[in-house]
């Protein structure tokens, strides 16, 4: 089982406006959106090794595809909820024992509050949210290595709310069901569907599998965007092996 994790690493984000050819403005945030190697205020060290191999993942799974999703306020599961997104995340990169990133304000209902916010002068913080297990090292909680970064979310209220997520969803356990591709509560996984649990090195995979299957369908849909008169049958080969090991366990 996965504890869900939130954790304010940046109260005060830098706010960027950029005004555009056609007079429109774009609203960003930049900053540190995790830290490796330090205590933080909640007791907890994250490990840098362990924050760099999960950056590295959810770029090449979410910030390059254009899915790194984030939200306004404290969300109380690890899934993304489309009415409350407000923002995608356009970078990520390691900076010593800090992972900075920036992230553009879309115009969804919750961006244009944070857009809003932005404009009035309002301060803004960065929250992250993951999944993963802790262990106790001489008073310090280490975060393991299967934590599995979700997203990094916008809060307005860093100081506050965020104990309150602590205290309540760390005691909450969820587990990935495969069969609806969602994370559910632990107590369901234990009462009901045991036998879908998996995880986190399981969810990986699964997710890496599912990452190359979508890029092989996009290969042979752009292959095939100019019909030719001949067909390259090396290229078919390639193009069903690449599918097939997607199928393997």
């Amino acid at each position: 089982m996965a504890l869900l994790i939130t954790e304010v690493f940046n109260e005060d984000c830098e706010v960027l406006v950029e005004t555009n050819e056609n007079g429109s403005k774009s609203h960003y945030i930049s900053g540190i959106f995790m830290q490796g190697d330090i205590k933080n205020r909640n007791g907890r060290v994250y490990p840098s090794a362990i924050l760099e191999k999960e950056m590295n993942r959810y770029d090449t799974q979410f910030v390059k595809t254009k899915r790194a999703l984030g939200e306004l306020g404290h969300p109380d599961g690890p899934q993304i909820n489309g009415d409350r997104v407000s923002h995608l995340i356009t970078e990520m990169k390691r900076d010593g024992n800090n992972f900075v990133g920036k992230a553009k304000i879309l115009g969804t209902p919750m961006g244009n509050i944070v857009k809003t916010f932005i404009d009035e002068g309002v301060k803004i913080g960065v929250s992250t949210r993951g999944l993963g297990s802790v262990k106790q090292n001489n008073g310090i909680m280490e975060v393991q290595n299967d934590f599995h970064l979700a997203t990094v979310d916008i809060v307005t209220d860093p100081s506050g709310p965020d104990c309150f997520v602590e205290g309540i969803m760390e005691n909450t356990q969820y587990y990935f069901d495969i069969a609806t591709s969602s994370w559910k509560l632990g107590s369901i996984a234990e009462a009901v569907v045991e036998h879908t649990h998996v995880d986190i090195k399981e969810f990986n995979e699964a997710m890496n599998r599912l990452q190359m299957l979508e890029d092989a369908i996009m290969s042979i849909k752009e292959s095939f965007a100019k019909p030719s008169k001949k067909l390259d049958e090396s290229k078919v080969l390639k193009m069903f092996e690449t599918y097939v090991s997607t199928l393997k366990k």
